[in-house]
């Protein structure tokens, strides 16, 4: 772990950036907080067989998803407000930007996808989340490129709808 530190710990903070972009103003979780959770939680993963570099960042940043989303649903946010803000899920979306998006709806949204289609749900954490291209994501799956297309693009429109129903019940 000593080892891996150094030679990873400038990709997580730039993952961890993009998570907590998306997080209200005021957020008391920061990125550096985040990294070092990860990396505790990494470390007590002791069964997990790395395949490569992509597997690696693409499960630092399901971690991160993870952490962010129990923290959230410490703080009291609610499925249907808390005081959240509803999130809007752009199909031409590639990566989070915009503060205040409700990451306990989009959590929701994505393990219901998950239980449907587990590896739609997968692209959708290393493209959106993790910000891994379309070929590190390919790699990561073990599919073709055409294959991971297709998947963002079905579980793009299936997140938006069902993001959608939920805002509108």
């Amino acid at each position: 772990m000593e080892q891996l530190i150094p030679l990873v710990h400038d990709e997580l903070r730039r993952l961890a950036h993009r998570h907590m972009a998306g997080e209200r103003v005021g957020h008391t979780l920061e990125a550096t907080a985040l990294v070092n959770e990860a990396f505790v939680r990494l470390i007590d993963v002791r069964q997990v067989k790395w395949q490569d570099r992509a597997h690696f960042f693409a499960m630092s940043s399901r971690l991160m998803r993870r952490i962010l989303v129990d923290f959230a649903r410490s703080k009291g946010y609610q499925k249907r407000g808390g005081g959240a803000q509803k999130v809007s899920f752009d199909e031409a979306l590639v990566v989070a930007t915009e503060p205040g998006q409700d990451l306990v709806a989009l959590d929701d949204a994505l393990n219901a996808l998950a239980a449907f289609d587990v590896r739609k749900a997968q692209v959708v954490e290393m493209r959106f989340f993790g910000g891994l291209s379309v070929e590190e994501t390919a790699e990561a799956l073990n599919v073709s490129v055409d294959t991971v297309m297709r998947d963002w693009k079905l579980a793009k429109a299936w997140l938006y709808q069902q993001i959608r129903q939920e805002a509108d019940e």
